[in-house]
């Protein structure tokens, strides 16, 4: 992301090439984990916390309990911050003078859209702040661990400098490119790939148990479909990025009889059919429009709309 904005930009010293002391502000659940993970690894952390008792049962287990927000970010050399949002993030934060924040990196780990990110970025830019940008991807057990991942945007040298440091939380960290937006972009196209794949087999798992089956019994069956998405991912890209739903292999019209039955079978078995009926009403607009020969890649286009053609 190229900035027009005269703001200075924050200064950057050589690479932390050891793990450097860290200041954990924000302690919910995974505050805590990453938290945890730093001590483990014998990181010096000090940790903040806006309700005392959260920090204090890190301090039973190692951490240095900082008496306020100032002497958190004083004692870190990487802050780490771990709060609600990006907007609770700069709120908190601001509440300081920016030269608190000099020669320090500041790592902000909050679920934010994509143009909250950019707005985070900004406003540390404006203020003279070195701040990395990161979106978690994995529950709390596995911080620390090597399934560990995070997502970074922003300035690829911020990273570099506190790589050492942060490899501590996510050994399995991927930096993705240089706009902010990025990382929060990703997280969430990645959960709803996970949410909708869950929903799905909920969904599924509704209808054969209402036929007297159990959700094990069907398990291998969707594990069946499964086992075929990756390869299917990779032609539904291709098509998407070339613009092209060629329907050789597949095509809307058929496809839209097999949705039928998915909503008359949830129907039957007095489940919800509305996810269902999402999927058969987009194929149906695709047909609509003249496009039933064509490939289901081709929906992507009925998902944009009419005024966001790629």
């Amino acid at each position: 992301m190229t900035s027009t904005d005269s703001s200075p930009t924050p200064a950057t010293t050589g690479p932390i090439t050891d793990t450097a002391p860290v200041a954990v502000i924000g302690l919910g659940s995974m505050g805590a984990a990453l938290a945890r993970a730093f001590l483990g690894a014998g990181t010096p952390t000090t940790v903040w916390n806006r309700t005392t008792a959260r920090a204090e049962a890190l301090a039973a287990e190692g951490a240095d309990l900082a008496p306020d927000l100032a002497a958190a970010v004083e004692a870190g050399t990487v802050v780490v911050t771990c709060l609600r949002d990006h907007q609770a993030t700069r709120e908190l934060l601001g509440a300081l003078p920016a030269e608190a924040f000099a020669g320090r990196t500041v790592v902000v780990l909050a679920s934010s859209t994509p143009a909250e990110a950019r707005e985070t970025q900004a406003w540390a830019d404006q203020r003279g702040i070195r701040a990395l940008l990161g979106a978690i991807m994995v529950p709390t057990p596995l911080i620390g661990t090597p399934q560990s991942l995070i997502l970074y945007a922003g300035r690829r040298d911020v990273l570099d400098r506190s790589r050492a440091t942060l490899e501590v939380i996510a050994p399995n960290s991927a930096y993705v490119g240089d706009d902010p937006g990025l990382a929060p972009l990703l997280d969430t196209a990645m959960l709803e790939v996970f949410f909708a794949g869950m929903t799905a087999f909920l969904h599924a798992s509704a209808m054969v148990t209402a036929h007297g089956l159990e959700a094990a019994a069907f398990l291998p069956w969707a594990k069946e479909m499964l086992a075929i998405l990756p390869d299917t991912f990779d032609g539904l890209a291709a098509d998407v990025d070339a613009g092209s739903y060629p329907g050789t292999e597949d095509n809307l019209a058929m496809e839209l009889a097999a949705l039928t039955h998915m909503v008359t079978t949830s129907r039957g078995a007095r489940v919800d059919s509305r996810l269902p009926e999402l999927m058969h009403d987009l194929a149906r607009q695709a047909v609509d429009a003249g496009h039933g020969a064509d490939g289901w890649s081709r929906v992507v286009e009925v998902l944009r709309g009419p005024g966001d053609r790629a």
